[in-house]
């Protein structure tokens, strides 16, 4: 029993499932944040299917649905759309992306930030507000926390990266402009914002390989992101700027080469995607 337990703590993927999972049940149970039951389980299952049917055409000795699972929870979250079918279609697309879009067995984007922008040209999606209240936002704050520190070996520090450029750039702008701090710290407690920071530029299939690596593409990050938001007005600005940017992660990998990512201890490594 405490080899099992000790299995299931090793893997962060099982408390990223359990704190997201978490936050959808008080969606659907205490406050609103517009996710809705079919939307939601059409998002899962289909991040679910698509993977199994993917991992069986690569012929990979295995299904691990875990990070799948961690993507249609994400896009649970985030993602609204007016017609019911684009949830299943975003699954399938952010699945589909890290089979098909990849380089030195390295899928180039984030799955489910690829699916969102991919959806965002229709027109008939867009992002949730992600205001959760601050009783939601600071325990979902102290749960992400605690996930990043129990995988801080496993390079979870750009999502500290990412969210220290971004508020300096937002506390830098109130300055200049000669706003109240009211206004940076506002537009810092948004769920949207730590799901970002913590699930997705912090994706360790998807980010550098080296601590500097992930220094510098968190910043460039926050640096595009800011500049799109503020300078050319678009509100998924986070999400452009992530998937724009993706790719330099291939050549900071070269640049700055480290140890590749793996979820599991060496003995129990898979070959899942």
């Amino acid at each position: 029993m405490l080899a099992g337990l000790a299995r299931l703590c090793s893997d962060a993927r099982h408390f990223q499932i359990a704190a997201l999972g978490a936050l959808l049940a008080v969606n659907f149970a205490w406050l609103d944040f517009g996710a809705s039951p079919a939307a939601s389980a059409l998002a899962i299952a289909s991040t679910l299917a698509t993977q199994a049917v993917c991992a069986r055409l690569a012929r990979l000795p295995s299904i691990d649905l875990r990070s799948p699972l961690i993507t249609g929870l994400s896009l649970s979250l985030l993602l609204r759309a007016d017609a019911i079918w684009l949830h299943a279609a975003a699954g399938m697309i952010a699945i589909l992306s890290k089979f098909v879009l990849r380089v030195d067995d390295k899928h180039i984007w984030n799955p489910a930030g690829f699916a969102i922008v991919a959806l965002l040209a229709s027109g008939h999606v867009w992002i949730s507000p992600g205001q959760w209240g601050a009783s939601i936002w600071f325990a979902a704050l102290l749960a992400f926390l605690a996930i990043l520190v129990l995988q801080a070996a496993r390079r979870a520090d750009i999502a500290l990266f990412f969210l220290g450029g971004h508020a300096l750039l937002l506390l830098a702008r109130a300055l200049w402009l000669g706003d109240p701090l009211a206004i940076p710290l506002h537009q810092l407690q948004s769920g949207s914002l730590l799901i970002f920071a913590f699930f997705m530029i912090s994706d360790p299939r998807t980010s550098p390989d080296s601590w500097l690596g992930r220094l510098l593409f968190a910043l460039a990050v926050a640096l595009l992101a800011h500049w799109l938001a503020y300078t050319m007005q678009m509100r998924p600005a986070l999400y452009l700027a992530l998937i724009a940017l993706s790719p330099i992660v291939l050549i900071l990998d070269k640049l700055f080469p480290a140890a590749r990512f793996t979820w599991t201890a060496p003995a129990a490594q898979g070959a899942s995607p």
